[in-house]
Formats: C-alpha cells, sequence, structure tokens
C-alpha cells in the first residue's frame, strides 16, 4: 500500500497525512495556501479537483465544515485519500477516481456530477510538455499536463460547479496570462494574489479566485509574503501554516 506507517502533521498538527513514499509528490506550501483561499459556510458542497492526498479538500473539511468530493485519477493517491480521511475523521467525504481530461461521459461514469459544487479548488500540474518528467511515475502525473491540458482542465472545473459557484486555484507566477485565458468567457469577478516568498522579490504563485458566469471585472489583491527579510515566516503565512485560525 502507498505511504510510510507514521502520518505527516500539518496545521499545527490538525490534519495528519499519509503520503508516498520520497520522491513523489508530496503536500506543501501550494497547497496549505489553496486550503486558505476560501471561508465557505459549513455545509457547502467543496470540490478538491486533482486532490493528491486530499490535504486541501480534507482541510476544508476540518476547518469549515464543508461537504467536501476529493477526485483523483491515480488509484493509489486515491487509495491514500480514503486512508487520510479515515484518519482525519472526515467519514462523510467522496472520493472519485476520474481523469480530470476525460470527455464528460467518462466522468460522469466515474460519479462525477455536473453543476453541483459550491465550489471548486485546484491545484493543476504546472508543468507541460517541454521539460524532462520525473522518473518517478506519480511525480510525473502531478507535475505534468499536455498541451491546452490548463484549458481542458478547467472546463472540467467549470463543468462541475453550478452557476454562481467559485473557482480558486494556484498556480505558477508565470502561467497568469494561461489562466486568465482558460477563465475567460467562464468566469468573471476574477481575484489574482501574487504569492512572494520574500518582500521585493519577484511572485512565484498566484491564487486566483473567480465566479462561474459572472461579468463583473478582475482585481489584483495585496500580495501574501511568506517570509521576512530574516527568513522568519510573516504573520499571515504562519497563521496559515499553524492552522492558527482553524479554533
Amino acid at each position: 500500500m502507498t505511504g510510510g506507517d507514521e502520518p505527516d502533521s500539518l496545521f499545527g498538527g490538525r490534519l495528519r497525512l499519509f503520503q508516498p513514499a520520497r520522491g513523489a509528490h508530496r503536500a506543501g506550501t501550494d497547497a496549505v495556501l489553496l486550503a486558505h483561499l476560501f471561508d465557505p459556510p459549513a455545509g457547502a458542497a467543496l470540490c478538491d479537483v486533482g486532490a493528491g492526498t486530499g490535504v486541501v479538500g480534507l482541510a476544508y473539511a476540518r476547518r469549515t465544515g464543508a461537504r467536501v468530493t476529493l477526485v483523483e485519477r491515480e488509484p493509489e493517491m486515491a487509495e491514500l485519500v480514503r486512508r487520510n480521511a479515515v484518519l482525519n475523521g472526515v467519514a462523510g467525504a467522496a472520493v472519485v477516481e476520474a481523469d480530470v481530461l476525460a470527455p464528460a461521459a467518462a466522468r460522469l461514469a466515474a460519479g462525477l456530477v455536473p453543476d453541483s459544487a459550491d465550489l471548486v479548488v485546484t491545484n493543476p500540474p504546472f508543468l507541460g510538455t517541454d521539460h524532462r518528467p520525473s522518473p518517478n511515475a506519480l511525480r510525473a502525473a502531478a507535475h505534468s499536463l499536455p498541451e491546452g491540458g490548463l484549458a481542458a482542465w478547467i472546463r472540467t472545473c467549470t463543468w462541475l460547479l453550478r452557476p454562481g459557484g467559485r473557482l480558486g486555484l494556484i498556480h505558477r507566477a508565470d502561467a497568469l496570462p494561461d489562466c486568465l485565458a482558460a477563465l475567460a468567457g467562464r468566469f468573471g469577478d476574477v481575484a489574482i494574489r501574487p504569492v512572494h516568498a520574500r518582500p521585493g522579490r519577484p511572485a512565484i504563485r498566484i491564487l486566483v479566485q473567480g465566479v462561474k458566469g459572472s461579468r463583473a471585472g478582475t482585481s489584483l489583491l495585496p500580495p501574501l509574503i511568506l517570509q521576512a527579510d530574516d527568513g522568519d515566516p510573516t504573520p499571515e503565512s504562519a497563521t496559515i501554516h499553524r492552522g492558527l485560525n482553524w479554533d
């Protein structure tokens, strides 16, 4: 079975997580930031697309009481999601093994339901076909999309959302044009928050959210700085990473 014998602790121990062995894709800061993008009301239907080990969706379930569906293509990772749901007491979590890029008929057959989610959160694979893939199959699958894959990924997220539902995603900062192109015509009220490792440095990530079917414009939010110049976490970063806003 995939995963070590001892789970990792995230959010100051508020979430415990079985993860793949070293060398495969493991949850990190990107997932932590995405897990704090929204504050949905208890009972909101939230879908974590490309769930990996389930950290984002399970964090929302634990932190806000959202009803979560976790979508993961790789059977080994889906099994880890199930283990992690049990480990964290999220008994109502639905784990769906489905390929995000598959045709709608295949997604329906896998158990996904269109127009059903109040929120969709996603951390799409960041890399295209112009890089050397990892020799670890799970890591390669988690990091790579084919040509046009981001647009197809966003189309599936749109398909899952109800009208007026909200999408949240994290991506590389230099992927902003591609993200905006994929959202165009589907989402409005788009808000972009750049994420910087330290003050005065270029952004390394973008947190993007939008409303399905909205015609409202785009806004640029204040940046999120992860570390001060001395390397210590900023107060906001420490609150997010340590789960200090879960209580």
